[in-house]
């Protein structure tokens, strides 16, 4: 049997689970593999164990009917496999980090953490076209010149950005030859990126690497990418797959790893592994900022 059919059966058991007191052994068995040979490759392709993706797709599901019904949250909590108001609060707060109460009043419809359903199309994405481990490297700092667009994550107009940039770049000074160019993410600031929904207006930065800014005139912006520690993952594939790399960084590996946060801003570099937008082929390393 192929291991990612076994992964879509389970989690095809789970789904349809997701109310009852699921063990992570009837999981398996639905599957057909043994319990500890479909973990270690559950955690493997997804980054995560069968029991922890359980967990935070029940508090998904639940934070979406809090969020879009007005049901009691004590019946919430039941419904979706926990034993106790202040097991659910609990377990709640730790993914959201509020009170599932201030998630109703507040109307929050967070980004991260909001652990979507998996289908056969994503699963393949993740097994094939994703690290789930990342590498942990030290960069010194990196000067780069390029364009500043607006966008957000339903409109997405990033690639017109890149489009222009690269028929401009000529015009930059000082420019590295064979340099790396860069897409930097400036909706971090204040954790704006942790908590963004599909509407929340965010900038990125479309630019090369240069030796020095002297001379560098409008249309063009400068921006430093601080040196220090970052979480690198790579995305194989087209870039209109990114965003479901990025749902997993932030809806799983964020939620799982044991590495802090560093506020500076995340970016993507792209280098001769990257193919075109469209390529199946490209490669594009995806670099998180942590301490």
């Amino acid at each position: 049997m192929d291991y990612r059919k076994a992964l879509e059966h389970a989690v095809m058991y789970i789904e349809n689970h997701l109310g009852s007191d699921i063990k992570v052994e009837d999981v398996a068995k639905a599957a057909g593999y043994s319990y500890y040979h479909l973990n270690r490759q559950f955690t493997a392709i997804l980054g995560e164990s069968i029991g922890s993706y359980i967990k935070k797709r029940r508090l998904a599901d639940a934070a979406k009917k809090i969020l879009y019904t007005n049901r009691k949250i004590i019946d919430i909590a039941m419904e979706n496999g926990f034993e106790s108001p202040e097991a659910f609060s609990r377990a709640f707060k730790a993914i959201y980090k509020v009170s599932p109460q201030t998630y109703r009043q507040n109307r929050l419809d967070t980004f991260i953490a909001g652990k979507e359903r998996l289908d056969s199309g994503l699963l393949d994405h993740l097994a094939r076209n994703v690290t789930v481990h990342p590498k942990i490297v030290e960069l010194p700092e990196i000067k780069v010149a390029g364009l500043r667009g607006e966008t957000t994550l339903r409109d997405n107009r990033l690639r017109e950005l890149w489009d222009r940039a690269n028929s401009l770049y000529i015009q930059i000074p000082n420019r590295i030859p064979n340099g790396r160019a860069f897409g930097i993410c400036e909706a971090c600031a204040e954790n704006t990126l942790y908590t963004m929904n599909d509407d929340i207006l965010f900038t990125e930065v479309a630019g090369i690497e240069v030796s020095s800014f002297a001379g560098l005139t409008e249309p063009f912006v400068q921006k430093i990418i601080p040196g220090g520690r970052y979480a690198v993952f790579t995305h194989r594939g087209t870039l209109g797959m990114l965003p479901q790399t990025f749902d997993y960084i932030w809806g799983t590996w964020f939620l799982t790893t044991k590495e802090e946060m560093d506020w500076r801003e995340d970016f993507e570099l792209y280098d001769e592994r990257f193919l075109g937008y469209d390529h199946p082929d490209s490669e594009v390393d995806l670099y998180i900022p942590i301490r």
